[in-house]
């Protein structure tokens, strides 16, 4: 079993977030709002992750058998930063959903209003320690938390045994540097359009994940702290700067141009490419494309200070919308409620989603893939570090992302894009 106290890393590196209920409504009626559809409760659910969309509307359809008198929609746009602009255009179209998803205590000042006290339910009562904090406003808990992942080198275990390179090797940056010119070297004997695939047309990618790596210390790896700093120190820009221009130098290019689908299905489920940054979640769509290249792909940190600790978080986190009615709202605790403490759900979760479970009551011996089981057990040695970007002011990672984009295409210094969104930092914190 998945021991609650593997996973205290910090206060703040899981944004915490609570369950569902299992109050059963009479929804036997439509509702005024438009939420129901003739004698069904309608849930319309408002999400973010691309990657499990097709196995989490199996599941509703799952779920929607169990309960005839609920209708559950899904709705999926992402990834990263498009899901938060997405959102606000829906709650501004007044088309709000039931169910959304929010990042943190930065998602929380933004949605205060729109979250609904999810503190006792089942889900929340399982919640790994921790989880549930910078969520929680005194007695009320504001969301569930989607699972836990963690994020790194995503690396083809096959490239890096023909080139010559030991990746349990690499425990710095230098070590790093030195199996990238091995592989380079060796590149077109191997097949590979490049060493790295490095998706700068993403602004979440560096301007959020890889500079977490690289800010988390200024904040003790706390979200929080990151949320309530009115400046960015960025004490290690000088080593993001060595490792932007390391993937820069031997990615494919033009770097500013390549996208998320790009980098994981084009180039890197191909076998195009020896590494990506990116995080476990990019496991269920390697393994669709190709399951040999899937059983033989490995995770390793972004090297900081010498060393190799592995950020970990959540995500995101389900809020159901306090302006719906109550007949909604209580569906909508339902469903997340079954998703994660039933035994269907449990199953789903492990097995067909691919996630690290955020909640007690797993059998954790079922996380199959080999990028899962690497994180899980950093995790459990508790060699972490916290995602603090869920903190970052609100905007502020596609700022940074941006600025990260002219410097790569020449068209700013580095002294420039960091001074940049150092200032952006300070005006978006006021």
């Amino acid at each position: 079993m998945f021991k609650k106290k593997a996973f205290v890393l910090s206060s703040a590196l899981f944004l915490g977030l609570a369950g569902c209920s299992t109050a059963e409504e009479d929804s036997g009626s439509s509702n005024d709002s438009g939420g129901g559809s003739g004698d069904k409760t309608v849930v319309d659910v408002f999400q973010f992750k691309v990657e499990f969309k097709e196995q989490f509307e199996e599941l509703a359809k799952q779920y929607e058998e169990e309960n005839p008198d609920v209708d559950i929609n899904v709705e999926t746009v992402g990834g990263g930063n498009d899901y938060a602009s997405a959102i606000k255009a829906k709650f501004s179209s007044g088309d709000e959903p039931v169910i959304f998803n929010i990042g943190g205590p930065t998602g929380v000042a933004d949605y205060r209003d729109r979250l609904t006290d999810l503190s006792d339910t089942k889900a929340a009562g399982a919640a790994l320690e921790g989880t549930l904090d910078t969520v929680t406003e005194g007695e009320e808990v504001l969301g569930l938390p989607f699972n836990q992942e963690g994020y790194g080198f995503v690396y083809n275990k096959t490239v890096f045994e023909k080139a010559g390179v030991d990746p349990e090797s690499i425990k710095s940056i230098e070590d790093l540097t030195k199996a990238a010119e091995t592989i380079d070297s060796k590149k077109d004997e191997l097949g590979l359009d490049g060493v790295f695939a490095m998706a700068a047309k993403e602004k979440w990618v560096d301007g959020n994940h890889g500079s977490n790596a690289f800010t988390s210390a200024d904040f003790n790896d706390s979200a929080l702290d990151a949320f309530n700093s009115k400046e960015l120190p960025f004490t290690k820009a000088d080593q993001f700067k060595t490792y932007i221009d390391l993937q820069n130098k031997y990615s494919v290019q033009p770097v500013v141009s390549l996208d998320y689908s790009q980098q994981v299905e084009e180039l890197f489920s191909t076998g195009r490419v020896a590494m990506i940054q990116q995080g476990n979640w990019v496991y269920p769509t390697i393994e669709q494309m190709d399951p040999e290249l899937a059983k033989n792909v490995g995770i390793m940190p972004i090297p900081v200070d010498g060393e190799m600790k592995m950020p970990v978080g959540v995500p995101q986190y389900w809020t159901v919308n306090a302006k719906a009615d109550e007949a909604e709202q209580e569906a909508g605790k339902a469903f997340l409620d079954w998703l994660y403490t039933s035994d269907a759900g449990k199953e789903a979760v492990l097995t067909q989603f691919k996630f690290i479970p955020a909640y007690d009551g797993y059998d954790t011996e079922k996380i199959s893939d080999p990028l899962s089981k690497t994180i899980y057990e950093y995790a459990q040695e508790g060699n972490t570090r916290g995602w603090t970007f869920l903190g970052y002011p609100t905007g502020w990672g596609d700022v940074l992302g941006a600025n990260l984009q002219k410097y790569l295409a020449g068209e700013a210094s580095w002294d420039e894009a960091i001074q940049a969104s150092k200032d952006e930092w300070a005006k978006l914190a006021k």
